[in-house]
């Protein structure tokens, strides 16, 4: 007899779309228990800034894979995917769906076998000559390299960019996602807003995490060993804080880059979720007009 492939479901999109608020909404319709595919949240302490998920917010369904370490320590996809497996195999033995929600794309790919994680041994000499440059110098150096992963990285983190460097140098490009059979049967969802629509939630969420005291946990982080460059290398909104906090960046020089930031990233988001033909991509109309058990059983079942 066949064995059947365990049901998994992803909601995904671009951020402050509203990924999480859905993913909990259908986990409590079906009893499923969601797993984060979030490059930061999985890192403690790093709330606030990356917009984290609150108690409250969960409505008492359980969430897997955030504050899973320090964030002085870098996390990889391959990291993600070995415990991104075992946090599904675990919620299928205990007859619930994982729900798996996030933005990071290649963290989601590389969980679900979309693409396969190079075996590319970390290159000291190389990352020594890498670590001197600038985020914008590695970019240009990667859009040399590979163009195309150049498309949908984060320009404005440095870790990111040596690793993809490091494998365009030793493979010639980083691997694309590929079209295979995967070990779960998957259903895709995503969340699409229009520009006007995404850039107002943005801009709004932006302000309401300065207004919860994003700065002050940054100042705490920092108080507790986190330096200003892995700060740096952690990307987006610590990107800018760090130097708000050094005093290289007035408050309002570091919320209209951070927002500008926040949407560039929302953009790669997308283009690289438009690679994937399997998922159905539903509007805040379409949400709001039909219950989630409609929407589900149209496309689960």
């Amino acid at each position: 007899m066949t064995r059947l492939k365990p049901k998994v479901i992803v909601i995904l999109g671009p951020t402050a779309s509203g990924k999480s608020a859905l993913a909990v909404e259908i986990a409590k319709k079906i009893g499923g228990e969601v797993i984060s595919a979030d490059s930061r949240q999985v890192y403690k302490g790093l709330d606030i800034g990356t917009g984290k998920i609150t108690a409250k917010e969960m409505q008492d369904v359980p969430h897997h894979l955030l504050d899973v370490i320090s964030p002085k320590t870098v996390f990889t996809a391959q990291d993600f995917s070995e415990q991104g497996r075992r946090a599904i195999d675990d919620i299928v033995k205990r007859k619930k769906t994982p729900i798996i929600c996030g933005g990071t794309g290649f963290y989601i790919d590389a969980l679900l076998g979309r693409v396969v994680i190079p075996n590319v041994p970390p290159n000291p000499k190389l990352r020594a000559r890498l670590a001197k440059k600038t985020a914008s110098e590695l970019f240009a150096r990667l859009q040399k390299l590979d163009p195309r992963r150049a498309k949908d990285i984060d320009v404005n983190n440095p870790v990111r960019l040596v690793r993809a460097i490091e494998i365009a140098t030793k493979l010639g490009r980083v691997p694309v996602a590929k079209s295979k059979q995967l070990p779960y049967n998957v259903t895709w969802i995503g969340i699409t807003r229009t520009s006007t629509d995404l850039h107002d939630r943005i801009h709004i969420r932006l302000l309401q995490r300065m207004k919860a005291g994003m700065v002050e946990e940054a100042r705490a982080l920092h108080a507790r060993g986190l330096s200003f460059k892995r700060m740096v290398e952690l990307g987006l909104e610590y990107r800018f804080l760090a130097p708000f906090l050094q005093k290289k960046l007035s408050k309002k020089e570091m919320l209209e880059q951070l927002e500008s930031r926040i949407r560039d990233y929302a953009e790669r988001q997308m283009r690289y979720w438009k690679r994937n033909p399997d998922i159905h991509w539903l509007s805040p109309s379409q949400l709001s007009a039909l219950s989630i058990r409609r929407i589900l059983k149209g496309i689960i079942s």
